[in-house]
């Protein structure tokens, strides 16, 4: 058996064929993965800071995501069986015209609103200690372009999605339910998610404020929450309720969110000019949260 030395020219030639294919992979996956210089990273921070922080606090979301769905499907399910259902039986056939429509179909409205603000309440304040105090998850955007106004701007972002999404999650079963009478109930998913926000924004600014948390989150929950969900018109007419409890409605996001789902849910019957004022109020709050939440987080932030 005789043996062949390779030819040198052959040999040559696939090395340089060789050599020529690996530096054209090279250069294309150079090209992919180029990173930004600063300067780009920086210009693109400042301008879509807001997201990246939002997409940020989704994917952190991610880890408890199996709780955020069973919140937004159980929640529901368990509020209209129990209320909905099982109360709705009794009310309806001991008080048959008193709302003018079914006890369901009138709480239902109350429950989603309710739901958001309960959301928010939940979203703006221990996530908001935990990147000032625990974690200090809030200064690490720092060290690049994005601004404190982003981060809190972000978070507002990924809260509103959450609440948003939940609240159709809540209304798809509500619709299940047989809870609605009106084409317009889809709006009542963006009333549900501004009476979040104008519940969230201020109590975000508030939880921005506190240096250390020493019970005041449970005692927000206790004294406001708890409140103003028994007392905002939630199973029964505002005017059913004591003179002196009714003032509770009056200022409560809940009760202006929920008048406005009524409405948009089976037709309440509600002057026009009122329902322009739920919205005007629903949306100074969130106006002034959104403003006032910017401002701390750039004194803390910053300072």
């Amino acid at each position: 058996m005789t043996d062949h030395a390779p030819d040198p020219k052959v040999t040559d030639t696939s090395l340089r064929i060789d050599r020529s294919g690996t530096d054209a992979a090279v250069k294309l996956f150079n090209s992919t993965l180029k990173a930004h210089s600063p300067e780009v990273s920086a210009t693109k921070a400042k301008k879509f800071g807001t997201l990246y922080v939002a997409e940020g606090h989704m994917l952190a979301m991610r880890r408890y995501i199996d709780v955020i769905i069973a919140y937004s499907v159980g929640n529901p399910l368990m509020y209209l069986f129990a209320m909905g259902v099982g109360l709705a039986s009794l009310v309806d056939a001991n008080s048959a015209g008193a709302f003018g429509v079914s006890y369901m179909t009138f709480i239902a409205p109350a429950l989603l609103v309710s739901a958001a603000v309960m959301t928010a309440a939940g979203e703006f304040t221990y996530v908001i200690m935990d990147g000032f105090k625990w974690r200090r998850t809030f200064y690490g955007p720092l060290a690049t372009a994005i601004t404190p106004y982003q981060i809190s701007q972000g978070l507002q972002l990924a809260v509103t999605g959450r609440i948003l999404a939940q609240s159709i999650v809540y209304l798809l079963i509500v619709i299940a339910f047989g809870a609605t009478a009106s084409p317009w109930v889809w709006l009542s998913v963006l009333v549900a998610t501004l009476a979040g926000t104008a519940f969230g924004f201020p109590l975000m600014a508030y939880a921005a404020s506190l240096e250390e948390e020493r019970g005041q989150f449970q005692l927000v929950n206790r004294f406001i929450v708890m409140p103003l969900f028994l007392f905002s018109g939630t199973f029964f007419p505002l005017t059913s309720l004591p003179w002196f409890l009714q003032w509770i409605g009056w200022i409560s996001p809940i009760w202006h969110g929920t008048e406005l789902s009524r409405v948009l849910s089976y037709g309440y019957d509600e002057p026009l000019w009122l329902s322009a004022v739920h919205v005007m109020y629903l949306v100074a709050l969130t106006i002034l949260g959104w403003h006032f939440s910017r401002r701390i987080f750039a004194r803390r932030l910053e300072g």
